[in-house]
């Protein structure tokens, strides 16, 4: 299944470093966010899973291609590719959650917080 294919062409080791630093990079943020969030004060609330979800389907993508990244076998093309990838997809996963998290925090203080004088 797992063919080495004598023509590809394989990764730099330097880009393939580069590219393991930031997805760590962006991982960390990602669990940085998850913590901040966890730690806030408004109270959680069962539409909050439309949020948490996204970004802990994402989160976990985002692992799996920095599992994949360090694994000398990600000097193959194919296998490079894969992980950039699952890592976008986590990334963009991750991303819509949070936006999304952020909005339904804004509602929620929105709806509690009066104007003066209304």
């Amino acid at each position: 299944m797992d063919e080495h294919n004598p023509k590809e062409e394989p990764i730099e080791t330097v880009f393939r470093n580069g590219t393991i630093t930031v997805v760590g990079i962006l991982l960390a943020f990602s669990l940085g966010f998850v913590t901040h969030w966890a730690a806030n004060p408004v109270p959680w609330r069962f539409y909050d899973l439309f949020a948490v979800v996204p970004i802990l389907v994402g989160i976990a993508s985002q692992m799996r291609a920095l599992s994949l990244l360090l694994d000398m076998s990600s000097l193959r093309r194919h296998v490079y590719e894969r992980a950039k990838r699952i890592f976008m997809a986590g990334l963009i996963l991750t991303a819509c959650g949070v936006g999304l998290a952020i909005l339904l925090d804004v509602f929620e203080v929105a709806s509690t917080v009066t104007l003066p004088g209304a």
